[in-house]
């Protein structure tokens, strides 16, 4: 399996000028009309993605952060220099959910993911203090069946020792390169010191600059 990627070479200066809320819905149909690019941000409950958000638009308070797993349950829409979107979907995976809780949330993250053109990017978070869960292989695989595009972003590496940290990445690593013929694009980032923030903006300048030229 090959996972669908963009690949970037040249480093922009990413400024973040400003960010701000624009729409929350469960309805795909209902997002912003418009071709601006997409990043949809995405992982397992408690990942650190609200946390993520703010740390890369540098607006505390910007995506609600919560101490309750799970709750995020709408596709909440910041548009970033009135140019681009970051896009906050529903965690995955809360097992505390009901049945048809869990399917409802399934339904609104894959309607987005497949229905979605404006989504650029997809960016899967992944906790780095865990060894490589099965919830997360299985929907990253899910993703390279559909060849949705996509990278790895690790978070909340400032709670482990450097050695640590890099044993899990690369045993994530070992275990993808199983099924994946080449790894989509990683991100090594921390909330909490800011690790990760000038490489993952790079990295969508870089895209946006390249849809630019199309």
């Amino acid at each position: 399996m090959q996972p669908k990627h963009y690949i970037y070479i040249v480093y922009l200066d990413m400024n973040i000028k400003t960010a701000e809320f624009e729409i929350s819905n469960t309805d795909v149909k209902k997002c912003p009309e418009g071709f601006k690019p997409e990043y949809a941000f995405i992982g397992r409950s408690n990942v650190g993605k609200s946390s993520l958000i703010n740390m890369l638009t540098n607006r505390n308070g910007l995506a609600k952060t919560s101490s309750t797993p799970g709750k995020t349950l709408l596709i909440n829409h910041f548009i970033i220099n009135g140019e681009w979107y970051i896009v906050d979907l529903p965690g995955y995976g809360y097992a505390r959910r009901g049945k048809d809780s869990r399917e409802q949330l399934a339904k609104i993250i894959r309607n987005y993911i497949l229905q979605r053109e404006q989504m650029t990017n997809l960016f899967v978070l992944v906790d780095s203090r865990h060894k490589p869960q099965k919830i997360d292989l299985e929907f990253m695989e899910w993703l390279g069946e559909n060849g949705v595009p996509f990278s790895i972003v690790f978070t909340k590496m400032d709670k482990l020792g450097r050695e640590a940290g890099i044993r899990n990445v690369n045993e994530y690593k070992s275990q993808l390169l199983e099924q994946w013929e080449e790894l989509p694009p990683i991100f090594i980032t921390s909330s909490e010191d800011r690790r990760g923030r000038d490489e993952l903006l790079d990295y969508i300048a870089s895209i946006n600059e390249e849809l630019k030229q199309q």
